[in-house]
């Protein structure tokens, strides 16, 4: 199985559909006898008889209706990637998404709802660390990610990053914790879960040396997926952006304090710079803006 002669196999395909072995050799302008040694040739490469004769017509084999299989997943591929190389396939292959560990999860269903409500384009969805996601991307594994940083200057690849969207970092508790009390007397005396993505903790950390308070932090996070359980179990109050409690929040079991602390969160998809970009990037992207 080392060689894999294709054109025999072509023919083979040609040979199944239509069921007839002259009408074939007629339409792929070959002689009958050369149509039938090609077939010949591959039932002794496969080590099987593809067909069997039923009067005048070529019948399948077990083999030779596993082998038609997969031969029409071959061809078809080939002829998709032709299509995509000339820019007019009607069925786009799946988008390839990386998505930061601690990215919340909310967003991503929320960028992700074109897809799953139109059904026309399937998806891989992949998590990880924001550096081994872009690695991934500029080697063409991944078609986007999406992050809470733009990408570093000083890395290699030509990256391209869309600000999709920027919320303001909040505190979230149970309303038992929340009720009655300043901003200072929540980060003083209750217990705080707190993120350790680097643009909410740097504004958290300026913010308690700002009002001069030594908070009582249970737990540090780094996902933010367990911000908003550890929240909902009233573990403590959490500091997080509203799109991580937004079920909670909606189901009254937790409620944001009134308090501007002046900390963002930016969402951003990252792409790189393709001949080829995958047909719904654009569409996705212009409606995340909108």
């Amino acid at each position: 199985m080392d060689n894999l002669n294709y054109h025999h196999l072509r023919y083979f395909r040609e040979v199944a559909h239509e069921g007839n072995l002259t009408r074939t050799a007629e339409r792929v302008n070959l002689s009958q006898s050369a149509l039938s040694t090609q077939i010949r040739q591959l039932e002794a490469r496969l080590g099987h008889d593809l067909f069997e004769r039923s009067g005048r017509q070529l019948v399948l084999t077990e083999v030779g209706r596993i082998v038609l299989d997969h031969a029409d997943r071959i061809f078809g591929t080939g002829e998709e990637l032709i299509a995509t190389l000339q820019r007019s396939s009607q069925s786009a292959p799946p988008l390839r998404v990386g998505a930061q560990s601690t990215l919340s999860r909310n967003f991503q269903i929320r960028f992700l709802k074109p897809l799953l409500s139109s059904g026309e384009v399937d998806f891989t969805l992949r998590s990880g660390s924001a550096s081994v996601l872009l690695e991934a991307l500029e080697s063409l594994a991944l078609d986007i990610v999406l992050t809470t940083d733009p990408p570093d200057s000083s890395l290699s690849g030509d990256f391209t990053a869309h600000r999709l969207a920027e919320q303001k970092v909040t505190i979230h508790g149970t309303p038992e914790r929340i009720a009655g009390k300043t901003l200072q007397q929540l980060l003083s005396d209750e217990p705080l879960i707190v993120p350790n993505e680097s643009s909410i903790r740097t504004g958290f950390d300026s913010l308690v040396a700002r009002l001069g308070i030594t908070p009582r932090i249970v737990a540090d996070v780094d996902d933010m997926a367990m911000v908003r359980l550890l929240a909902r179990a009233d573990v403590g109050i959490a500091i997080a952006p509203p799109v991580v409690m937004a079920d909670e929040i909606a189901a009254g079991l937790l409620e944001s304090a009134p308090f501007d602390l002046q900390i963002f969160e930016a969402f951003y998809a990252v792409t790189v710079t393709r001949s080829f970009p995958h047909p719904i990037l654009r569409e996705l992207l212009t409606g995340q803006m909108d």
